[in-house]
C-alpha cells in the first residue's frame, strides 16, 4: 500500500479538521494535566518541555516499535480489526501521527507482532490468531511475516514461517549474524537469512524469572520477548504475570547473556516495572521494548490500562531509563502520574489525528476499521461526497461487523447523520465486541435500544422515520443518547447507562480490547452516514 495521503488519511475532512481545536479557557483548566489536540483529544506534550503520558491515548496495546535514523515508527496488536496494523510515525517519541497501514487483509487475529529493519529491508512479524472469519488459519497460532523496501509500503502478502502454535516473536540477530525470533514461554527458533522461513525447531533457551508466590497476578505468562544488545551483552525483555485480570499481575523483567545463546542471567532488579498498587494511575503495565531517543539516552515504551478507565483499552507509555554501574537498567518514572522532561532533542510535529469525518474519502485502517470481517469486507463501504454508504450484514450488531473508530478521552461525544436505504437497520454504538455493547439505532418503525450485548427492553418515544440525527455521549462512563429529526433541536433519550463494566475483564478472552465509537447496518439494503463528529468533553 502506498503512502496515505492527507487526503486520504483524513478522510477528505477539510482543513478545518486538520488544525488542531482551540480550546476555551474552561476546557484548557479541565486539562490542564494534557496537552489539547485535534477536537479537544488529551495529547502527552503539555507545550511546556515535559510530557504527561500516555503517548497514544485509547486502545494501543503491545507497541512495537523501531527506530531508522531520525524517525521513529509503532504499530500495535490489531486484534479482529480489518484493515490491520496501523503504522504511526515521530521524531521525538511523544509526539505521534497516522503514517501507513500495512495490513489490509488479516488472515486472523492480529497478536502481538514485532517490527524491524534488516540490511535495508523492513519486516513485520505477526502472529495471526484463528477466529470464526479467519480461513487462512486455523487449529492453531501461526507466525506470519509482511516485508518491505520502504515503511510506507507498498507490503508484502503474508509470508507463512512455518512456526505453530506460538505467539509474540521477536527478531534479533546473533553475534554471528544469523536471524532468530524469539517466542513466548522463553522459546527461539533459527530463520533463514532473508528472513521468511523458520529453519530446525523451536527450543526453549529461557526460564523466566519467578516472582514471589503471594504476589497478586492473573497468571505466570512469560511472553513479549524484545531482544536489543547494548555493549558486550544481549539483553532480552519480557512479560510475565498476565495482561489482564488483577491490576497488579503484568510487569517487565530482564535478562543478558553475552551470546544470543545464552545462558541468561536475570536482573538482580527484576521486576524492572510492576504495579503495586490499586491505587497508582496506570495498571498492568507491561510488554516493553527499548529504544534510543533522538540524542541516544534510553527510553522504554510499554502499555498499561489507566486507573478507573479500563474502557479505554491498553494505552501506549513511555518512561525514561538509567543504565547502573553494573550493566543493568531501570525505569525511572516511578507509576507515571506525574509530567516528565521530554526526550532531549527531535522535533515535534502535531499529535493524533482528527476523529471526525465526513466520509468524503476513505479512511479505512486509520480511522475506521470493521470488526471481525469476513473476506472482502472493506467492498461493504463505499465513501463519497454524500457520505458513506455501509451495506447491511447480519441481524445487528453482534453479527454485523460494525465499523468501530477509537477514542482516547476520559469523556467525549460522537453524533452522525443516519439514513435507511431499502429494509435495513442502522446505529450508532458504543462496542466492545459482538458479545458487549450498548447504543441507539432505527429501523424506520421505532428506535431500538441496545445494552449489555443486546437489545433492550426500553422502548422511546421516538418518531418513526428513515432517517435521523443521533448522539452519544459518554462522561465518565455515564452514556446518555439524543436523537433529532433535523440536527438542532435534540430529544434526550429516556435512558441512561453506566459503561465502566464494558472492559477487557468483562469480554471473552481474546475479544474486546476497549469501548470504542461504531456504526453499524444491518438486516437488508443499506445505511448512508453522514457528518460524523468527536467532541472530547
Amino acid at each position: 500500500m502506498e503512502r496515505l495521503s492527507r487526503r486520504n488519511l483524513f478522510g477528505g475532512a477539510g482543513a478545518a479538521m486538520l488544525a488542531p481545536a482551540i480550546a476555551t479557557s474552561e476546557s484548557r483548566a479541565a486539562r490542564r494535566d494534557w496537552g489539547v489536540g485535534f477536537e479537544g483529544q488529551r495529547c502527552a506534550d503539555r507545550g511546556n518541555g515535559t510530557f504527561l503520558n500516555p503517548i497514544l491515548a485509547g486502545s494501543y496495546p503491545d507497541p512495537s516499535i523501531l527506530r531508522d535514523g531520525e524517525d521513529y515508527y509503532l504499530t500495535f496488536s490489531s486484534f479482529e480489526a480489518d484493515p490491520g496494523l496501523m503504522i504511526w510515525h515521530s521524531r521525538d517519541l511523544v509526539n505521534w501521527r497516522p503514517f501507513s497501514v500495512a495490513l489490509p487483509a488479516p488472515l486472523g487475529s492480529v497478536f502481538a507482532v514485532d517490527m524491524i529493519k534488516h540490511r535495508g529491508r523492513y519486516y513485520i512479524y505477526i502472529p495471526f490468531i484463528p477466529t470464526a472469519w479467519s480461513t487462512s488459519v486455523r487449529d492453531s497460532a501461526a507466525i506470519y511475516v509482511i516485508h518491505a523496501d520502504r515503511i510506507e509500503g507498498p507490503w508484502s502478502a503474508p509470508v507463512d514461517v512455518g512456526i505453530r502454535g506460538y505467539i509474540d516473536p521477536g527478531h534479533a540477530i546473533g553475534e554471528d549474524g544469523r536471524r532468530y525470533l524469539f517466542l513466548s514461554a522463553g522459546h527461539r527458533v533459527a530463520l533463514s537469512d532473508d528472513g521468511l522461513k523458520a529453519v530446525g525447531p523451536v527450543e526453549k533457551v529461557y526460564d523466566g524469572w519467578r516472582y514471589p508466590d503471594d504476589w497478586v497476578v492473573e497468571a505466570y505468562a512469560l511472553e513479549g520477548p524484545k531482544i536489543f544488545r547494548r555493549g558486550d551483552y544481549f539483553y532480552l525483555v519480557s512479560a510475565v504475570g498476565g495482561t489482564a485480570g488483577p491490576p497488579t499481575g503484568h510487569m517487565v523483567i530482564a535478562a543478558r547473556s553475552r551470546s544470543i545463546h545464552g545462558p541468561w542471567e536475570n536482573c538482580p532488579h527484576n521486576p524492572i516495572v510492576r504495579t503495586k498498587s490499586v491505587t497508582e494511575a496506570w495498571w498492568s503495565r507491561g510488554h516493553a521494548s527499548l529504544v534510543r531517543g533522538p540524542t541516544n539516552d534510553w527510553w522504554m515504551v510499554y502499555h498499561g490500562f489507566e486507573n478507573g478507565f479500563r474502557t479505554l483499552g491498553r494505552q501506549t507509555l513511555l518512561d525514561r531509563v538509567e543504565w547502573t554501574p553494573d550493566g543493568w537498567f531501570r525505569a525511572v518514572g516511578g507509576d507515571l502520574s506525574r509530567p516528565m522532561a521530554k526526550p532531549r532533542g527531535g522535533r515535534a510535529q502535531p499529535h493524533g489525528l482528527p476523529r471526525s469525518d465526513d466520509f468524503s474519502a476513505s479512511s479505512l485502517g486509520t480511522r475506521w476499521t470493521f470488526d471481525a470481517p469476513q473476506k472482502g469486507e472493506a467492498k461493504r463501504a463505499a465513501f463519497g461526497p454524500d457520505g458513506l454508504l455501509l451495506k447491511a450484514r447480519g441481524s445487528g450488531p453482534h453479527d454485523g461487523s460494525p465499523l468501530t473508530g477509537g477514542a482516547g478521552d476520559r469523556s467525549y461525544e460522537v453524533q452522525v447523520d443516519v439514513e435507511l436505504e431499502g429494509a435495513a437497520t442502522g446505529g450508532l454504538l458504543l462496542f466492545l465486541s459482538n458479545r458487549l455493547f450498548l447504543g441507539i439505532a432505527i429501523d424506520g418503525d421505532r428506535m431500538i435500544t441496545y445494552g449489555g450485548g443486546g437489545q433492550h427492553h426500553w422502548r422511546e418515544k421516538a418518531p418513526a422515520a428513515r432517517r435521523m440525527h443521533l448522539r452519544l455521549e459518554n462522561r465518565e462512563h455515564i452514556v446518555t443518547f439524543h436523537y433529532s429529526l433535523d440536527g438542532k433541536i435534540w430529544v434526550r433519550h429516556g435512558l441512561r447507562m453506566e459503561s465502566s463494566g464494558y472492559n477487557v475483564n468483562t469480554s471473552v478472552p481474546g475479544q474486546g480490547e476497549s469501548l470504542r465509537p461504531a456504526l453499524f447496518a444491518s438486516g437488508d439494503g443499506a445505511v448512508r452516514f453522514r457528518n460524523y463528529r468527536y467532541r472530547a468533553i
